[in-house]
């Protein structure tokens, strides 16, 4: 049988409270259990002491039989010194998912496009303006000679 240590939950409809108990890893999540060795409060403010009170005698005893403690109750262990946990590494945290990358690319391709038109748009009136320039003093040479 093996044996975990893990969060039992109770409390009402969206007013979580949660008992730290020792049990069966097969046993239902709410459901029979072995020892309750402490609790953990959510609702309470991160540095308030009551937010998680472990039975740090029990809990020791239980790890020293074999007991494996979920990842959630792992943390609160290494939190309250009682077993260290080895830090984990995400190197894709920061980076967005692949709808996102998307939603980027076609941002990136759309202002690509309208700054490849507004370049055409300037350069279109600037090849223009010198031809106009050049007319003008035709014009200005046609009417000196009419004079």
């Amino acid at each position: 049988m093996s044996v975990s240590i893990r969060l039992s939950r109770g409390g009402a409809k969206k007013r979580p409270y949660y008992k730290v108990v020792v049990s069966n890893s097969r046993s239902p999540r709410d459901g029979k259990y072995l020892e309750q060795v402490g609790t953990y409060n959510p609702l309470l403010a991160k540095d308030d002491e009551n937010r998680v009170k472990l039975n740090e005698d029990r809990v020791n005893y239980w790890l020293s039989v074999g007991a494996q403690p979920t990842d959630r109750v792992a943390r609160m262990l290494d939190k309250a010194g009682i077993k260290e946990r080895a830090a984990t590494n995400n190197p894709k945290k920061g980076e967005p998912g692949e709808k996102a990358k998307e939603r980027a690319e076609e941002k990136a391709e759309k202002l690509r496009e309208a700054e490849e038109a507004a370049a055409a748009a300037a350069a279109a009136p600037a090849e223009e303006a010198p031809a106009a320039e050049e007319a003008a003093p035709e014009a200005a040479a046609e009417e000196s000679t009419e004079a």
